[in-house]
């Protein structure tokens, strides 16, 4: 069970609609705990909300919605955690509207572990997974807990190597912890759950609405120390997630990438603010505050330099298309094409959307 006798309180305020989180924080500067405010005439909690709200704290329906949470929370390994709670995060604390109370699911003791965010975009490449995954490892290994949101692409990627690397990771949802969102990622979301920790500010059974989102990614970087970015597009909600870092005070970092790739124009967008330019997980251990670089967190091995040869090397590093490989190398669109399939079984090269072509660095291929 739940170590906090006052829970149901604390669910009653939180799960009543119409109660937003700073509503509920202005009764609780006022009244103290949330027992304390429930205690007092309606009549006084009207200067806080609507009729409409306080009808509603009492109703049967919340009354109802309490109880499945508490049965949520007596389950092994579930926790309600609040404000009032020693376990609640503590970085979390300083940021401007800390979410009421937290569900989570899985080891609690990772909140009191030093974490970086990873985040960037869901239509990833294959080259920004690999580098996403093998930073998230290399800095697990150096004793960072790996945050990010559970989305497809850069998300899971770095959740794959935090778990990978001696350290963990976090999932941060923007739905109700009860609810995997998306249904690719449910055999991630289980052994995040048995070996890291998922948590979410809402209430079980909420949808993956798409307001929710970008309200998670200011837990996202709370967490954390810092925040990570690899391949973003301009309009990504991965920027949002760096503009909350950056407003926290959290140091902000990201991954250069070609000058014509649309998924490297939020990184570099961000690095010409001010963000930290970062090509290993040494880059983002200089900055941070007990940490010191060191080779055990290199991404990738020292390998002798070799000069590719065939059709690799003319590829370059930037992605391109069919038509510049047949001039580059003066070989028909056949042979091209050929060579290139071969590449790609081998795991030399990704196909990209546009007919585009990219190289796969060695040490990082999937």
């Amino acid at each position: 069970m739940n170590p906090d006798p006052g829970l149901a309180s604390w669910l009653q305020l939180a799960l009543t609609p119409g109660l937003g989180p700073a509503t509920l924080q202005r009764m609780l500067r006022q009244f103290g705990l949330p027992q304390a405010a429930l205690a007092r005439r309606r009549s006084e909690l009207g200067a806080f909300t609507t009729a409409t709200v306080l009808a509603a704290l009492d109703s049967d329906a919340v009354g109802e919605a309490v109880k499945r949470a508490l049965h949520w929370a007596a389950q092994p390994g579930h926790w309600v955690i609040t404000l009032a709670d020693q376990a609640y995060p503590k970085l979390l604390l300083e940021i401007p509207d800390p979410p009421a109370l937290l569900y989570a699911r899985g080891r609690s003791e990772l909140f009191a572990v030093p974490a970086l965010a990873i985040v960037g975009s869901r239509n990833a490449t294959q080259q920004g997974e690999a580098n996403a995954e093998a930073l998230a490892k290399a800095l697990s290994n150096a004793g960072l807990t790996i945050v990010s949101g559970l989305a497809l692409g850069i998300d899971a990627a770095a959740h794959r190597g935090g778990l990978a690397g001696s350290g963990s990771t976090i999932a941060v949802l923007g739905t109700g912890i009860d609810v995997v969102y998306p249904s690719r990622n449910a055999a991630l979301a289980a052994e995040i759950a048995e070996r890291g920790l998922l948590i979410s500010e809402f209430p079980l059974g909420s949808a993956p609405a798409a307001q929710n989102f970008p309200r998670r990614n200011r837990l996202i970087s709370g967490l954390a120390r810092g925040c990570l970015v690899v391949e973003a597009a301009l309009a990504s909600g991965s920027l949002i997630t760096a503009r909350a870092a950056a407003e926290q005070g959290r140091e902000v970092f990201a991954i250069p990438g070609s000058i014509h790739s649309p998924l490297a124009k939020g990184c570099h967008a961000l690095i010409k603010s001010g963000a930290k330019l970062v090509e290993s997980a040494e880059d983002v251990l200089a900055e941070l505050s007990g940490f010191r670089a060191s080779g055990y967190a290199s991404t990738t091995k020292e390998l002798p330099e070799t000069r590719d040869t065939g059709l690799l090397g003319h590829m370059g590093h930037d992605p391109v298309d069919v038509d510049s490989l047949c001039s580059r190398a003066g070989m028909s669109a056949e042979q091209v094409s050929s060579e290139l399939l071969r590449l790609e079984l081998d795991g030399r090269v990704a196909a990209l959307p546009g007919g585009l072509y990219q190289r796969l660095e060695k040490g990082q291929r999937r």
